[in-house]
């Protein structure tokens, strides 16, 4: 197990989409959320993602790949 902590940065245009949820659904992480303001038009979640490596390695790319900005921060924890 893994965790990494990250900023998601939400364009106006999914910030009503039920991202964490589909993290955990679809991908098998679980997010700890840290910090977040979300508003109508944008939104923000610090988070730690904790999985199995290749689970949470193939939720930062979908992550990415749906339009999520994602940013690390700091090292990986291994725990």
């Amino acid at each position: 197990m893994i965790e990494v902590r990250m900023r998601l940065t939400f364009p106006e245009e999914l910030v009503r989409a039920p991202i964490i949820a589909q993290l955990v659904t679809d991908h098998g992480v679980v997010p700890n959320i840290r910090r977040a303001n979300v508003d109508e038009t944008e939104g923000w979640i610090v988070c730690e993602l904790g999985g199995e490596p290749a689970a949470v390695e193939g939720a930062i790319e979908w992550l990415r790949r749906t339009g999520v900005r994602v940013d690390l921060l700091g090292d990986v924890v291994e725990s």
